[in-house]
Formats: structure tokens, C-alpha cells, sequence
């Protein structure tokens, strides 16, 4: 019997060019280019091309999550700036949100934003760990960041967000609002494209995981097994359950939209099948995972040594995506969330 490799987070570490990094979107949702990393040499494809690489009876799931314009600026009552991102929406007009401040902001303390057009007060710390601040807004949450929020970029983008990011950091079909972060393989699907493979009998269904800003966190601990995942919350109905299984049916593959429906998918099947619900998961997939559902994973390039990585590598087998990442830097591929995209199939060892 072969030896389990042990892996560190050195492992998934690789050199990036700075350039490579995408800061817009391409001209054309469906004109990114597209990794086809199946299986063999990869091949380089346009995304528009992904109906021809699927076949009639498979089932593409999409994360239907909505991106929030989670990000405020302001100030404290005594006059120091703050910023806010909003990671998650509570009732009560409550949310949980980062804060950068000068000096963090104790319980009692009110904060204003945008320019005084709504306030909040600091009821204190919480989330995993207490590392966020629970805040009490003025007024309805949503109703408030969309009027006066920014939309939450990632780090590595470094411009500051225009009416382009409001559209395009927002996948066409996006519908339940709650992530600070888009799912970003999504981004490069159009309505077009969306006809051609309903016309060509692919099918498609919806779950929902709101993306935390946590995505963006490297593993900063050696030994993958100390690593905690953040927490989001994540829905699967009925509904997909059903579509999944009349696709298993007709010998149709589970085809997952990016690294978040394929964690809510594999969430919802860890007690051995597919189990409707809305819950939390801190799910960290890494190699040697047992996957039940996924058979296909469209996914973009993800930063060295994030979790993110680890789940590919788990998915499509570790030295495959070293050889696709190598690839994809030696093609001048466009990285992470504006960047382009491949498609993986799932390794007979992740069976």
C-alpha cells in the first residue's frame, strides 16, 4: 500500500509575476481564457468554449450569492478614521465587521460613515475567535451599504473601486446578498453563454455560501492539520439535491462553478449523502479529502499557500496543478479573482 504524503504549506507555495496579476476584467465576461487542465498536456482555451469541453445531461452549479458593497469609511465620535467591512449581516440592524482604526474602538463608542449619513455603535467583540467587532447600525444594513458602501476588492487589486466593480464584481445571476467576496470562476459567465449551454441540454441549479473576507487569508501555521478555517454560511435546497440526482441518473457529471459551491456541496454531503439545510462549515479540504459530490470543477488561479490551493490540489491531484500552475505563469494566464480560468476533473485518488 502507497505512503499518505504529508504535506506542509510549503508545499503550495509558487513564484507569481507581479503583472500577472489581474486588475480589471476582461473586455468580455466569456472572453477570459480558460485552462482546459482535464487531464494530459493542458490545453489553452477561451472560456466561451466551455460548452464543447461539457456534454448534453451534465449539471453545472452555481453559487447564487450576491456580493455586498460591504466596505465603509468614517470616523469615531472623537475623530479618528475608521473603516469597516461588513462580513456579516445579523438582525436587529446588527452586523460583525472588521475595523481598522488607530486604536480599536471600545464598547459604547459611536461611529459615523460616509460622511455622517448613518452611524453605528460598538456593542463589542465577536465572531470566530472575537476577532471581529459586533456593531449596531442606525437603520437596516443592507439598505445602507447599498446606498453608501464600496465594493469590497480583494488586497492584491490595488485601485480603489469604480462603477465598473459594481457590475462586473457581481456574477449575472447573483441573488441572495451576503458575501464580502465574489465567487469569482462565476465571473465569466454572460447571458449568452448561459443560452448555449441550456440550447446544448447542460443544465444548471443554485446553492448559495456567502463568501467571508477570510478567503483571502494564507495558511500561516506549517502543519496544515493546526490550520482553523473561517466560517460561512451556506445553503443547499432541496431543489439542487434533486437536480443532482436525476443528473447522477442520466449519467450526466456534477460540474461545480468555483471553489465555494463545491465546498457547500461537499458540507452538505460529510455525513455521506447530500443533507438539505442552511448551516455554518469550516470545512478546509485539503489532499486526501473523500470527495461524494463534485466530478468537475471550473475554478480561477489562487494565491500561493491559501486554502484555496490546498482544495484544488485535493481535487485534481497536488503535482496535476503544479504542472497546470507552471503552465498558466509560462502562458502569461491572468490571476485570481479578475483573472481567467480552468477546468479540472476530478482525480481517480480523490474518488
Amino acid at each position: 500500500m502507497p505512503m499518505t504524503r504529508t504535506y506542509t504549506v510549503a508545499d503550495f507555495d509558487y513564484t507569481l509575476p507581479a503583472e500577472l496579476v489581474a486588475q480589471h476584467p476582461a473586455p468580455e465576461r466569456s472572453a477570459s481564457r480558460l485552462l482546459d487542465g482535464r487531464a494530459g498536456l493542458p490545453a489553452d482555451r477561451v472560456f466561451r468554449d466551455l460548452p464543447e469541453l461539457l456534454q448534453a445531461g451534465d449539471l453545472i452549479v452555481f453559487n447564487d450569492t450576491r456580493v455586498l458593497k460591504a466596505r465603509v469609511f468614517g470616523h469615531k465620535d472623537s475623530g479618528g478614521a475608521v473603516e469597516a467591512l461588513v462580513e456579516r449581516v445579523l438582525p436587529g440592524h446588527e452586523v460583525l465587521a472588521h475595523l481598522r482604526a488607530s486604536k480599536s474602538p471600545r464598547p459604547g463608542t459611536r461611529l459615523q460613515f460616509a460622511g455622517g449619513a448613518f452611524g453605528a455603535e460598538v456593542l463589542g467583540r465577536g465572531g470566530p475567535d472575537d476577532s471581529l467587532f459586533h456593531l449596531r447600525l442606525d437603520a437596516e444594513p443592507l439598505a445602507l451599504l447599498d446606498a453608501h458602501g464600496h465594493v469590497p476588492l480583494p488586497p492584491y487589486i490595488t485601485h480603489a473601486d469604480a462603477p465598473e466593480d459594481a457590475e462586473r464584481y457581481q456574477t449575472v445571476f447573483a441573488e441572495r446578498p451576503g458575501a464580502v467576496a465574489a465567487p469569482t470562476a462565476s465571473l465569466h459567465f454572460d447571458a449568452a453563454l448561459l443560452a448555449r449551454l441550456r440550447a446544448l441540454g447542460i443544465q444548471s441549479t443554485r446553492v448559495t455560501l456567502h463568501v467571508g473576507a477570510g478567503t483571502f487569508q494564507p495558511v500561516r501555521v506549517d502543519d496544515l492539520a493546526e490550520h482553523r478555517m473561517h466560517s460561512e454560511w451556506f445553503e443547499v435546497g432541496n431543489d439542487a439535491i434533486a437536480a443532482i440526482e436525476a443528473a447522477r441518473a442520466r449519467g450526466g457529471r456534477v460540474v461545480a462553478a468555483g471553489t465555494t459551491t463545491l465546498r457547500a456541496l461537499e458540507s452538505a454531503a460529510l455525513g455521506g449523502t447530500l443533507q438539505a439545510g442552511a448551516r455554518e462549515t469550516d470545512l478546509f479540504i485539503t489532499p486526501g479529502f473523500s470527495f461524494r459530490v463534485v466530478d468537475r470543477l471550473l475554478t480561477n488561479f489562487h494565491l500561493p499557500r491559501s486554502t484555496l490551493l490546498m482544495l484544488v490540489s485535493a481535487f485534481a491531484g497536488y503535482e496535476q496543478v503544479r504542472a497546470l500552475y507552471r503552465h498558466a505563469v509560462e502562458a502569461r494566464y491572468r490571476f485570481f479573482s479578475y483573472g481567467d480560468a480552468m477546468l479540472l476533473a476530478r482525480a481517480l485518488a480523490a474518488r
